[in-house]
């Protein structure tokens, strides 16, 4: 029996194995994307923890301390985007398996909707409603399972709710759940009125239909809409306006539905969702129980809904703000006379917002920019054990390079997600 050898580095297949089957972790075919990014992971975390340590430094850089900083933050940022080469690779194979998982959840839902139905109607009988619920599931799921298809690139159902940052969007899935849920009800309504033999039936069936009877949940569904919208639309205009900053995601993730861009539970998005989960929950119950109307949602409830998307709003307003230069001072080491700047010397960038959240990447934060002067100087990469020491959030170290004319010269930060902050001056002396 063939036996694989997977090259350590996961660039190529075993000799023994076909050329990009099953087992294959080469990290350049979708079966081996996951082993491929995995690897790279590995060994750039290994290669940054021997340079935290001291270790691998080249005989020929190691007598400069500058030197071997850049030599070192140039070796881990092309190994980091080795890792982010990987990793993109990965995500978009995941989207691309995704749409049949999201297909098999939809159509194990009509299941359990049928066993649920079948294990109700003991003792009491089937009926229409009964009836027209399983149809509408099941043209709710061949609808869904369409749109899968034709989406498959891009995460099949999750297609509408992935953002345009490559994350879940909260808003935007909470509108959906809505939606679908107005759409079955409705489906429902029409399969009954359709099997509706008597005239007075047939007109209880469309008094369901008015909007004394569901005007809570209509009230909540044109709020969280509107909602969906209204917040692409303010994230976009923030974005432009460098009031904001947005790093792509290598995939979406369900934790995105509860967290920010850096994976930090937050609190706007945590109880949006778990207020409208809740309501949607007794909006299907209130649906299972009268399945001639539309869900009447009471107001109490409805209002409650309301302000919690009115707090998901704010939430979205207050996000964010652009980075900003609070000081620009002279790095000093111990034993180090106090003296002005001068070319060469390392100079220390104090402020806030430098590194935006989803950033904390290395192939991220080695995309950093200074600008001293007319001067673009890339931000060292300083490993530390688990981390790195630069750049940070609040503090970046860089060196004034030698092609910087004395004088008054303007200093000013461009992020991983190309904002710039203010222009802060300082005096470079000979």
């Amino acid at each position: 029996m063939a036996v694989q050898e997977a090259d350590p580095t996961g660039t190529r297949c075993g000799a023994d194995v076909g050329a990009h089957e099953g087992g294959c972790a080469c990290g350049d075919c979708p079966h081996g994307v996951r082993e491929g990014h995995r690897r790279a992971v590995a060994a750039f975390l290994l290669k940054r923890e021997e340079f935290a340590a001291g270790q691998g430094l080249p005989a020929a850089v190691a007598h400069s301390a500058s030197a071997s900083r850049q030599w070192v933050s140039e070796e881990l940022a092309q190994a980091a985007e080795l890792v982010a080469e990987r990793g993109r690779a990965e995500g978009a194979a995941w989207l691309t398996r995704l749409w049949r998982r999201t297909a098999v959840v939809v159509w194990a839902a009509v299941v359990l909707l049928l066993l649920g139905q079948a294990l109700t109607a003991i003792g009491s009988g089937w009926s229409a409603a009964r009836t027209a619920g399983l149809l509408a599931a099941l043209v709710v799921a061949g609808a869904l399972t369409a749109a899968s298809w034709f989406h498959r690139a891009r995460g099949g159902v999750l297609a509408p709710v992935i953002g345009e940052d490559n994350r879940l969007s909260t808003s935007r899935a909470v509108a959906a759940s809505w939606v679908l849920l107005l759409a079955y009800a409705v489906l429902v309504l029409a399969g009954q009125l359709a099997v509706a033999s008597e005239h007075r039936e047939r007109d209880a069936l469309i008094a369901g239909l008015e909007l004394a009877r569901g005007a809570g949940v209509v009230t909540v569904l044109a709020v969280v809409c509107g909602i969906a919208v209204v917040v692409r639309r303010v994230v976009g205009l923030r974005v432009q306006g460098q009031r904001l900053q947005k790093v792509r995601a290598d995939r979406p993730r369900a934790a995105d539905l509860l967290t920010d861009d850096a994976g930090r539970g937050c609190f706007a998005d945590i109880q949006y969702v778990v207020i409208s989960a809740v309501a949607l929950a007794f909006a299907a119950v209130r649906l299972a129980r009268r399945p001639d109307q539309l869900p009447d949602l009471p107001w109490g409830l409805a209002v409650v809904v309301l302000v919690s998307a009115a707090t998901y709003l704010a939430g979205k307003y207050a996000e964010g703000g652009r980075p900003v230069i609070l000081s620009v001072v002279r790095a000093r080491e111990a034993g180090d006379l106090d003296a002005p700047i001068r070319t060469g010397d390392d100079i220390e960038i104090r402020g806030t917002g430098f590194v935006p959240m989803g950033a904390q990447g290395a192939d991220r934060l080695a995309r950093m920019v200074v600008r001293v002067g007319t001067v673009h100087v890339h931000v060292p990469l300083v490993p530390v054990k688990g981390g790195f020491d630069n750049p940070t959030d609040a503090l970046l170290t860089v060196p004034v390079p030698v092609e910087v004319e004395p004088g008054r010269v303007e200093v000013q930060v461009v992020t991983a997600a190309g904002v710039e902050t203010n222009r802060y001056a300082i005096d470079v002396t000979d």
